[in-house]
């Protein structure tokens, strides 16, 4: 299940990443079993066998040297408030907040829990590592109350990443112009809230012009076919709003954006970088995929214990490294079964993608143009693959305009007592995935071309999707059966067998 991918491409660029092995891969891996104790990741190796060789390599590159992530998180435990850039920087902060009326004066509640502020103050890197600029946040202690007591509900904008790769496709194939936007209160000019992500908004003009904004809680992206009224919207922003312009995009949400005459490639090797560097994998041995094909998880009780926080943590950080990497995606989907309960094997094998992912940093997705504008998804499935309860793994990825935009790999709630069952579900899931991609692009009003096309392995499932026959094989799907058979006879898809 996607253990290793072809559209993961590093063609592009030629990007520099760390390494102090030559480009052979190894013939075996060898895990390691550290003694795993509470203290930091960092300290799962000897610091004083890392340590000094880290400042070295880091030196020689011409980059800055990893500083300890809770001090520099926190600089005025050594600087105080003596510091004129931390106190500039809470000016700025201060000042947004009343110029966006953030609060107001009121009467103090009887019965009521009053929230405090902090200052948390951050150290802001561009995507080359050097410093971009001193952050000071005032944020209330929110912890301290009760929801239903004190406060209701609450909402942030979160986009989803799968709607930032379909932009990025649709710039590449219309040559779209991109800018990034930093605001602290984004509000829409006559712009229409996709059906689709509610974070996506969209402003359609004569002679077919389109703007599209992308909100990130406080981050937005521009990106349209309409210059004048991206410039528009910039001053119409500033008027309101508190804004920081940050040119063409480059870098969003810890992904790097990097462009070239093939089209746009995104990747993550500023994260996985500081991630190996973190765990002190940085010099560890490259292997070819992310997991042992020929080896299998489970629960593993009778193995030790490990640090329960600290595999959450690398387990999650692994998780958003797969947005730009589907390659990994399998593996982490296996690996994060094992969250509540981890054993040693559970803990190698998170270790075994780091092993992966350093033997390949700089790759990525690349987006490139294409001639048409196609919807594709391809569909598996792992049937009764967990040892734990039997349970399959089911995974899929879609691809607009030959570019790969969103893909999944994830362990069914329900077991499948037959294959063809399992095969179902899986198209079935697929192909709201397409659905959903077809929203997207109507209320971006783009055309693309169609029937879309769902592609699986399995020609028995293919068959009876079209045969109308009742089959006794099929009776606990149904609903997914008839679902597939609905959108066939509508036109909207048609599938196709591929070779596995």
């Amino acid at each position: 299940m996607m253990e290793d991918s072809p559209y993961e491409s590093s063609e592009p660029l030629d990007l520099p990443h760390v390494s102090t092995h030559g480009d052979e891969e190894p013939e075996s891996f060898e895990p390691e079993s550290p003694n795993f104790t509470t203290e930091p990741m960092s300290s799962l190796v000897p610091a004083s066998v890392t340590r000094n060789f880290h400042r070295f390599l880091r030196c020689v590159q011409g980059k800055r040297p990893f500083q300890n992530k809770s001090k520099s998180k926190n600089p005025t435990q050594t600087l105080g408030m003596k510091s004129r850039e931390w106190k500039d920087a809470m000016r700025e902060e201060m000042s947004a907040l009343e110029k966006n009326k953030t609060w107001e004066i009121v009467e103090r509640l009887k019965g009521k829990n009053i929230a405090d502020c902090k200052w948390i103050f951050t150290l802001k890197y561009k995507a080359d590592e050097s410093l971009e600029r001193h952050k000071a946040r005032l944020v209330a202690k929110g912890y301290i109350q009760t929801y239903g007591v004190d406060y209701q509900e609450t909402f942030a904008p979160v986009a989803k990443m799968n709607t930032v790769r379909i932009l990025l496709s649709l710039a590449t194939h219309y040559n779209w112009a991109w800018f990034e936007r930093f605001a602290k209160v984004m509000k829409e000019f006559g712009y229409k809230q996709s059906q689709g992500d509610h974070t996506l908004f969209i402003k359609h003009l004569a002679s077919r012009r389109v703007t599209a904004l992308l909100v990130y809680v406080d981050d937005i992206i521009v990106t349209g076919n309409d210059e004048r009224e991206k410039h528009e919207l910039k001053q119409r922003l500033a008027t309101k709003f508190e804004i920081k312009e940050l040119g063409k995009l480059k870098y969003f949400l810890s992904i790097e954006v990097t462009y070239s005459t093939q089209g746009i490639f995104i990747s993550q090797q500023k994260c996985v970088t500081d991630l190996l560097a973190e765990i002190g994998k940085i010099g560890c041995k490259p292997v070819s995929t992310p997991m042992d094909p020929n080896h299998k998880l489970g629960e593993a009780k009778e193995e030790p214990m490990v640090d329960k926080r600290m595999y959450q943590r690398l387990v999650g950080r692994l998780i958003y490294l797969a947005h730009t990497r589907p390659g990994i995606a399998y593996a982490v989907s296996v690996i994060s079964q094992f969250m509540h309960d981890p054993r040693e094997p559970h803990f190698q094998a998170a270790y075994r993608v780091l092993h992966y992912l350093k033997g390949n940093i700089g790759k990525g997705i690349l987006f490139k143009k294409s001639n048409t504008l196609a919807l594709e998804a391809y569909t598996d499935a792992d049937y009764a693959g967990s040892l734990v309860d039997r349970r399959s793994t089911t995974g899929y990825c879609t691809f607009l305009g030959g570019n790969l935009v969103t893909w999944r790999s994830k362990k069914q709630n329900l077991i499948a007592r037959l294959s063809v069952e399992l095969e179902f579900r899986t198209i079935a899931q697929g192909l709201c995935e397409l659905l959903w991609l077809k929203i997207i692009l109507d209320d971006l009003r783009i055309k693309w071309d169609g029937p879309m096309k769902l592609c699986c392995d399995n020609k028995s499932t293919i068959n009876i999707a079209y045969n109308p026959i009742q089959h006794d094989m099929t009776k606990h799907s149904e609903i997914d059966r008839h679902f597939i058979k609905e959108k066939l006879e509508e036109g909207v898809v048609c599938m196709s067998y591929v070779p596995s």
